[in-house]
Formats: C-alpha cells, structure tokens, sequence
C-alpha cells in the first residue's frame, strides 16, 4: 500500500468545549471556584455570589456556564490559592464537595477535621450538625450549601472568623448571625441555602477561636 497517496485526515485544533456541549461536574466546579475566590475578594456580594452558584448547578450545558465568570478575572480561581495560602493546617488538595445528609436520622461533623473548599449539607426529617470550632481550614473561603426540609441544619464557627449568608425559610427559619473578622486573612465562611418546614442556623460558638487552635496545633506537633 503506497501510504503517500493516503488522504490525510485534518487535526482539529485543541479549545474550549463547544458552548452547546453537555457540562460536566468538573465544568461546574472550575465556575465555582472562580466564583468562590471573586467573592472573597469582594468582586462579588454573597447575595451575588448565591445566585451565581445557584445557576451553576442548573446549567446545562458549557454556553450556560461562561456568563456567569464573564465579569471576572480569568486567573480568579487560581491566583490567591497559588501565592498565599490561608490554610491554619495543610493545604488541602482539591475536591468534590463533602456530602452531608440526614434523612430520617442524624449527621454529624465535629473535632479536628480538615475542611474542603464546599460542603452541601441536606436534612429531611433530619439534622445535620457541623461544628467548625476545631476544624483546620487548607483554603480561605469554605462555603456551605444547606436544605433543611422539615428538619434542621446546624452549623457553629469560631468566634473569629468571618460568617456571612444568603437563604431563604419557607414556612421555617433561615437565620446566619454575619460576622466580619478584624483579620483580613482570616477564613470566610458563606451558607447558603433554603430551608422549609425546617431550620438552618448558622452561628459563631463563645469562646472558641481560630488563633488559640493554631497554637495548639503547634503544641501537639512538637514546634
């Protein structure tokens, strides 16, 4: 066979997904993270930034994504975790968001634990707690997407850090006691969410403090 006469089959050149293309979940989280560091450095509002994500889980397809980071920097989702980490523990490696839930029964997450960039936290004829006052923090905004349909979600922080939130209670609560750390490096935490028939609470926890448990962190490690 004379391989010169072959006709040579064109490469495509190697770009962006098609706008009409079916989303991934990895598509998804790479607009999350861009939206998640736009708003910690307050290009967003979290009123903004809920609304955003909110869309992100709906879409479809990639077209429906890229509007939503079109007004943002295109290195927003890399730039500050590159050069100066927040972590009060190790980094933390990226992820799928922790699941939390609780359907008929109970789900809890407390003591030292690392925590992920999002976690959705979901209680049906249930609760789920989430106690932050012990936890080591690999990244500077966490955020916590929290249903609450005839159940509760409960979730405590450390006195200083900063908490904000934007949900919405239907024949129930949806309460987010926003705090504003005096420390402009100090981690960010957003709750975000809905809640019928139930509750979702988010608040700081007297007494315990960030600062105090990277101290002791040192202290258990020898330094």
């Amino acid at each position: 066979m004379d391989l010169e006469k072959q006709p040579q089959q064109p490469v495509a050149p190697a770009g962006p997904a098609p706008a009409g293309i079916r989303a991934s979940d990895a598509d998804r989280d790479r607009i999350a993270d861009i939206l998640r560091e736009a708003m910690a450095e307050g290009r967003l509002t979290a009123e903004e930034h809920a609304e955003r994500v909110d869309l992100v889980y709906r879409a479809k397809t990639v077209g429906e994504l890229e509007p939503l980071v079109r007004d943002l920097p295109a290195q927003s989702g890399t730039s500050r975790l590159d050069t100066s980490p927040y972590g009060y523990g190790p980094e933390a490696a990226a992820g799928a968001a922790e699941n939390l839930v609780a359907v008929f029964s109970s789900s809890t997450r407390r003591g030292r634990w690392r925590v992920g960039g999002r976690t959705n936290a979901f209680s049906l004829f249930g609760s789920v707690e989430i106690d932050l006052t012990e936890a080591l923090f690999g990244q500077r905004l966490t955020v916590i997407n929290a249903t609450s349909i005839f159940g509760s979600v409960e979730i405590k922080v450390p006195e200083n850090i900063s908490l904000r939130g934007s949900g919405t209670g239907v024949f129930g609560s949806f309460e987010v006691d926003t705090l504003e750390s005096a420390d402009p490096e100090a981690p960010v935490v957003v709750v975000n969410g809905y809640s019928v028939f139930g509750s979702v609470e988010a608040k700081p926890k007297r007494g315990k403090l960030i600062t105090n448990l990277q101290r002791q962190l040192r202290k258990h490690l020898g330094h």
